[in-house]
């Protein structure tokens, strides 16, 4: 097995498989009060997006999970 990196492109199914772990990483950016902009820079933006891009009816827009998160923490 070759080793991850933030730069490897990954299957749907690992995607798939941390896709908890990126909601909590853009969930801990909401909270640091960082920008949109700065968010969507983000690793955690870029494999949200793939997923979505890949399974559109499964995973929703990172834009709307964002919106979702901010408005969850009230922020």
């Amino acid at each position: 097995m070759s080793q991850l990196t933030f730069t490897t492109d990954l299957t749907i199914a690992e995607l798939e498989t941390s896709f908890s772990i990126y909601c909590k990483a853009l969930r801990i950016l909401v909270l640091e009060e960082r920008t949109i902009n700065q968010i969507r820079r983000s690793v955690c933006w870029r494999r949200l997006s793939s997923l979505h891009e890949a399974l559109p009816y499964r995973y929703g827009d990172p834009s709307h999970l964002y919106f979702l998160i901010k408005r969850e923490c009230g922020k």
